[in-house]
């Protein structure tokens, strides 16, 4: 016997509210662990004392505000080693302070894409590299007083993710670096993070891999059901550059329910939809047998909507739907893919170029890779 609209309607309501209870509880913890440790970025104004850093670091945080203020370098690469504990090149430029680094990672991070959803890895030298399993060892029955031989050892891949250079110049009028009331840290914190983030978003979509990161859309792709490691599997859509029409006895949303069991299940727990805003704008019109809309919108600012259950993620990077494209990506991304940074982000200040404004150019090294081929599958908008 159906259930009566009235009473799934009441079900579907309360639930949502369950949700938007929990979600409003989650941001509500995140809040105060970022009030817990929020950075403090502030060069002369902040002390060892009140900001909980040592005396060297301190010491090289106003040393550094000196220099972005005025150009004062007195002493500066000896404070930043003793403070930073780590080598520095002067030849390219000054390391900026902890403070600022982290800062200009988690505005990054923030800036969305597949960047902020993907594994990230510090690393100290010039290459990172780690062991995939591709196959494990297998149960095996032995009757009594009998023995099974030796069982097969698991197999393992090696993934190897180069860092490279890359730089953003903000740059301030004069005027500006002698108004103390400007945070000048925190602003170049967030020019140089807008700048870095959305290369490296572009990057990890369709960058090539040389001298760069390697994007998702540069991997051999092969129908999933004839998958093999080293390649991405994909589900067709049953139309070229759309989703099955209504006249076909398939349903517009079949195929992206087959991507979400065409993922193994140990992928599923944590994985979400990555797609571009037009796509999710033609997702959402998607409807059930009942003309109900199958896609959730968040009910929280900041928080995901839900297709099929799985938070969707937007990536402008991504392409739109379109004959042959790769437009919709489902998976459990930090295993799939991983951003390599390399420690210590350097600064080079430059008040000669342009007259009038100070140049602020910053080098930092970061690489990308797809690091577990298993880990997603991509929906090609495409017969076959």
């Amino acid at each position: 016997m159906a259930v009566p609209s009235e009473i799934v309607e009441a079900i579907e309501s309360a639930n949502r509210r369950i949700d938007a209870r929990f979600s409003a509880l989650e941001i509500d913890v995140r809040e105060a662990e970022k009030r817990a440790g929020r950075l403090r970025l502030g060069g002369a104004e902040t002390s060892g004392t009140d900001s909980g850093l040592t005396p060297e670091q301190a010491e090289h945080q106003k040393a550094f505000h000196r220099y972005l203020r005025r150009g004062e370098v007195d002493g500066l690469a000896d404070l930043a080693r003793k403070a930073i504990n780590t080598s520095n090149d002067e030849s390219a430029g000054y390391l900026i302070t902890p403070e600022m680094d982290t800062a200009i990672d988690r505005i990054a991070e923030t800036v969305g894409g597949l960047g902020g959803i993907a594994r990230r890895v510090d690393t100290g030298s010039a290459k990172w590299e780690t062991l995939v399993k591709t196959s494990g060892m297998a149960m095996r029955r032995v009757g009594e007083g009998q023995t099974g031989g030796e069982t097969v050892e698991p197999t393992y891949a090696k993934v190897s993710i180069e860092v490279h250079t890359a730089e953003v110049e903000p740059w301030a009028y004069n005027e500006t670096l002698e108004d103390s009331r400007v945070n000048l840290e925190q602003d170049l914190a967030n020019e140089a993070a807008i700048g870095f983030a959305e290369g490296a978003n572009a990057e990890f979509i369709s960058g090539n891999g040389v001298g760069g990161a390697r994007g998702i859309l540069t991997y051999p792709f092969v129908a999933n059901a004839s998958w093999a490691w080293g390649s991405v599997g994909y589900i067709a859509s049953g139309a070229a550059g759309d989703f099955p029409s209504a006249s076909t006895s398939v349903n517009s949303a079949d195929p992206l329910v087959d991507v979400v069991h065409a993922l193994k299940s140990q992928y599923r727990r944590a994985a979400s939809w990555l797609m571009n805003s037009s796509t999710a704008g033609a997702i959402r019109k998607i409807k059930d047998a009942d003309g109900r809309h199958v896609w959730t919108d968040s009910l929280v600012n900041g928080q995901p909507s839900m297709f099929l259950g799985y938070p969707v993620v937007i990536d402008d990077n991504v392409p739109s739907i379109d004959a042959n494209a790769f437009a919709v990506w489902f998976g459990d991304w930090k295993r799939f893919y991983a951003v390599v940074n390399r420690s210590g982000t350097t600064l080079i200040r430059d008040n000669l170029t342009a007259k009038g404004q100070t140049k602020f150019k910053f080098r930092r090294r970061f690489g990308g890779a797809v690091v577990n081929y298993q880990a997603a599958v991509a929906l090609k908008f495409a017969t076959s």
